[in-house]
């Protein structure tokens, strides 16, 4: 065999070692809304603005008091929490079994990529609006600082395999798992409920790039 390619097999094994010893800590997202300011607004009142309910890992961001009603012809979530701050784009993510109960397909995309995805009616407190897209499932994903992305030789936009639940009767590993690298960011991979409750996987948990 060439020694250039036995040299880079040797050099990926020991990569995924050293991976396979950095645990990542893993934040559950449950089916959740981003609102632009103008949204909030409607939904809410002139003079309203979001309220802090608690702090997420994620810097800067913050789950609200508010919430709101999400509702197609063929089903409603109520209660839906809002993440803030205000964003410049209304942008709904759901899980697969949400999308089955609101009869939507909708695609499953990186957050702020919603040009395509269906639209859903939105109730608040204060109003109602129908919004004409928006709706998408989460793609799963690590956020990394700079830091933690030169110790786990990550770039950004790189696609990984991640192991979960190791050693148990849950343990799964899930591929193309997206690399999302910012000095914004905090060291987190993020999964849905369903893809949490099929692994095994509470916010908080350990899991691996293999």
């Amino acid at each position: 065999m060439d020694e250039k390619i036995v040299s880079e097999i040797l050099k990926e094994l020991k990569l995924r070692k050293e991976r396979e010893k950095m645990p990542i800590p893993a934040g559950v997202s449950n089916r959740h809304i981003h609102l632009t300011e103008e949204d909030f607004k409607k939904l809410f009142g002139e003079n309203c603005k979001p309220t802090l309910y608690r702090k997420i890992v994620q810097p800067g961001f913050y789950a609200c008091n508010e919430k709101v009603d999400i509702s197609t012809e063929k089903g409603t979530f109520k209660g839906v929490r809002m993440i803030g701050p205000c964003r410049g784009y209304t942008q709904i993510e759901i899980s697969s079994s949400d999308a089955r109960v609101l009869g939507l397909n909708p695609p499953i995309r990186d957050s702020g990529k919603i040009e395509n995805s269906p639209g859903i009616k939105i109730k608040g407190p204060n109003g109602e609006i129908t919004v004409p897209k928006g709706v998408i499932i989460s793609k799963r994903h690590i956020h990394f600082s700079p830091e933690d992305a030169k110790k786990f030789k990550i770039e950004d936009q790189q696609i990984v395999r991640v192991l979960c639940s190791p050693g148990t009767d849950k343990e799964t590993i899930y591929e193309s798992v997206l690399c999302r690298v910012s000095d914004k960011y905090a060291l987190e991979f993020h999964i849905d409920t369903d893809e949490a409750n099929a692994a095994g996987v509470k916010t908080g948990d350990p899991v691996y790039i293999i």
